[in-house]
């Protein structure tokens, strides 16, 4: 994949990722906030302080997601985000994750 292309993705999905939290937020009440920094970095706050912490990174044409549960690096994959370790889609991670850390129920598409 070539920089521009994983530059394109990447902020897509970075974008997508905001649209769905101020949906969480707005329909179901969710308790958090979340900032989009320059550089592709987008930090989500909980009610506890805890932080969810999601960025592209270039070099290695990955989005990083760093979360209490652990690191998780996510490489585009037919078509899809998809966790290096484990396979599993980014939104897909991401609704469990950012569940876990709120203490309720968050819901966010897959992409």
């Amino acid at each position: 994949m070539d920089d521009k292309f994983f530059a394109e993705h990447a902020a897509a999905t970075l974008a997508a990722i905001e649209s769905a939290l101020e949906s969480a937020i707005e329909l179901h009440g969710a308790d958090l906030d979340f900032e989009c920094q320059p550089g592709g970095i987008l930090q989500i706050e909980f009610a506890d302080d805890s932080q969810i912490v999601i960025n592209s990174h270039r070099v290695a044409q990955e989005i990083w997601v760093a979360a209490r549960a652990g690191g998780f690096h996510f490489r585009f994959r037919e078509g899809r985000w998809e966790d290096t370790r484990d396979g599993e889609e980014l939104f897909a991670k991401l609704t469990r994750l950012l569940s876990e850390q709120a203490g309720q129920p968050i819901s966010l598409p897959t992409a």
